[in-house]
């Protein structure tokens, strides 16, 4: 980074990490001020008891001027649909929380900053917030959003617990919009490791790989600064060791662990080098049109848009390199560039990764489709692709058996 730039890094969510650091969660509420809680989860987690698990500690620890549970929400819809944000709003208010708690993956974790945002405005329709697709507001102009927020990751993926952005679907337009405030992350992040022991290897596998591209497009990025490089290299280097660990056992606390820290360093270190994101540029038009899991979208194109817009990668591709550990004997570039995408498809193959979308049965007058919403997503406003790039990184997943 030149000296005459200006960077800004916000920090502002409280991290408590450690096997059963939920526990601390209803103390975490009573300094935060808060009276009445609303816990937000899906249907998948409370099926298999992680919801009751956190229900419990409100139950078993109560005491006078401690905070109530005074509602649980379950029916919020992946991608954070802009229905489903509304309606999580209106339960807020049906049971008069003044609290959030976001416990689950990165839709639900996005549906709780919605909310946040939408009862801090006093709004009820989060489209009307985002009529193009982004909302931008940062300091001086963004204020203070004084609902105490505790968000519970239990996927190591996203990130969301501790970032400025909240990803919204509008199901009308089949677009991802963005709102980012330095103010509508959690107040406190919890990072159990116990809770994500149950995630399918699959899902796990997914949400390793979104973290990994967080980190990979923190690092190339032209507003990249020392402090941003130091969070993405060792989220790299967490998640090439870690990653195929629990994807073959889930048990393994220790692993999972180092993949939630992982996953928070990386999307820190993306959320302030947000510039030039073509992977996730490609993530959201391919998930909003055809309903691709971010995770898995972003999974597939990583080397695959690496490979075809080689020359955002290799002024750091070395550094890349080391951090997968990948043998550096060979000083040319573009080389270790190959070398770097062997590792990536190595870790793929590795976590059961596909190499396209075959399973989407993608057509040629799908990526035609397409195109325009790689275009006018708003990851493209900073680094626009051409439409020759978008047509080949299209041709790549599409299997050629439907060619």
């Amino acid at each position: 980074m030149q000296a005459n730039q200006v960077s800004h890094l916000f920090l502002r969510s409280a991290i408590y990490s450690g096997s059963n650091s939920r526990s601390l969660i209803p103390n975490l509420f009573h300094g935060l001020g808060s009276k009445k809680v609303v816990l937000y989860s899906d249907r998948v987690l409370k099926k298999i008891g992680l919801v009751d698990m956190v229900v419990e500690l409100f139950n078993s620890s109560r005491k006078e001027d401690w905070p109530e549970l005074v509602g649980i929400y379950l029916d919020i819809a992946p991608d954070a649909e802009s229905k489903s944000v509304n309606k999580a709003a209106e339960f807020a208010r049906t049971v008069g929380a003044d609290s959030l708690l976001a416990l689950g993956g990165g839709s639900v974790m996005d549906t709780v900053k919605g909310v946040k945002y939408l009862l801090h405005n006093g709004l009820s329709d989060i489209k009307k917030v985002m009529p193009r697709g982004i909302v931008y507001e940062r300091l001086p102009n963004a204020r203070r959003i004084d609902i105490p927020h505790i968000a519970v990751p239990t996927t190591a993926g996203t990130g969301s617990e501790v970032s400025p952005i909240a990803v919204i679907y509008n199901e009308d337009l089949h677009v991802k919009g963005n709102i980012i405030n330095p103010f509508i992350s959690a107040d406190i992040a919890i990072l159990d490791p116990e809770l994500t022991t149950l995630l399918p290897p699959k899902i796990t596998a997914f949400t390793g790989f979104d973290a990994l591209t967080h980190a990979i497009e923190a690092l190339v990025s032209p507003k990249a600064t020392s402090i941003t490089d130091a969070f993405a290299l060792q989220a790299i280097r967490a998640i090439e060791k870690n990653l195929p660990i629990v994807v073959s056992n889930g048990e393994d606390v220790d692993a999972r662990m180092e993949m939630l820290q992982a996953s928070l360093m990386s999307i820190t270190a993306f959320s302030f080098a947000l510039h030039a994101i073509p992977i996730h540029n490609f993530a959201h038009a391919y998930g909003a049109l055809f309903r691709i899991p971010h995770g898995l979208a972003n999974a597939v194109f990583l080397p695959i848009v690496m490979e075809k817009i080689p020359n955002l990668y290799l002024p750091k591709v070395k550094q890349l390199a080391e951090a997968l550990r990948v043998n550096l004997e060979h000083q040319d570039e573009d080389y270790t560039l190959s070398l770097v995408l062997e590792k990536i498809r190595s870790l793929q193959y590795q976590t059961g990764i596909p190499k396209d979308f075959k399973e989407f049965n993608l057509t040629e007058k799908d990526l035609e489709r397409v195109r325009a919403l790689v275009t006018s997503d708003p990851a493209a406003v900073a680094y626009p692709l051409s439409n020759d790039v978008i047509d080949n990184v299209g041709q790549a997943v599409v299997p050629l058996s439907v060619k």
